[in-house]
């Protein structure tokens, strides 16, 4: 069940919108805790592309490997990661309106062992807080080029 949800439309065409969603080279542009971010796959995005994302929460620098899970090109894609038993996935969909392109988002976050189980709660916040506007920076950018 997804725990985070957004839905924008930016005021460019689709296949632009795309492109640059899923150029995530520049998602230190985009999403305020991530500060580098390293293709580990060569070649253009797709099912299995990876990178790493470092970002940096209350102060300290945590990396992760990303890995593109499913991928349909200008239509969606998931972006997972899985690190110390937790799994997170983000899935995008993409749609062309009149008003320009439409994109939904939703996050889900699955967690393994007692530990976790029990801090999901509080790690849901901390996702939120870094990652629930993203789409609206996104539109920002996408909007300004």
């Amino acid at each position: 069940m997804p725990f985070l949800e957004r839905t924008v439309i930016i005021k460019k065409p689709l296949e632009e919108v795309f492109q640059t969603a899923t150029n995530f080279e520049i998602s230190p542009q985009i999403m305020e805790a991530v500060v580098e971010v390293e293709p580990l796959t060569e070649g253009p995005v797709r099912k299995g592309y990876q990178f790493k994302e470092v970002r940096e929460i209350r102060g300290r620098r945590a990396a992760s490997t990303i890995e593109i899970t499913d991928f349909d090109s200008n239509k969606s894609y998931t972006a997972s990661s899985e690190q110390n038993g937790l799994e997170l996935h983000y899935h995008y969909t993409f749609l062309e309106t009149t008003e320009g392109t439409k994109i939904s988002f939703t996050g889900e976050l699955f967690t393994k062992g007692l530990r976790n189980k029990l801090a999901k709660p509080m790690i849901k916040k901390i996702i939120k807080k870094e990652d629930q506007n993203h789409l609206d920076k996104m539109k920002d950018y996408i909007e300004k080029q």
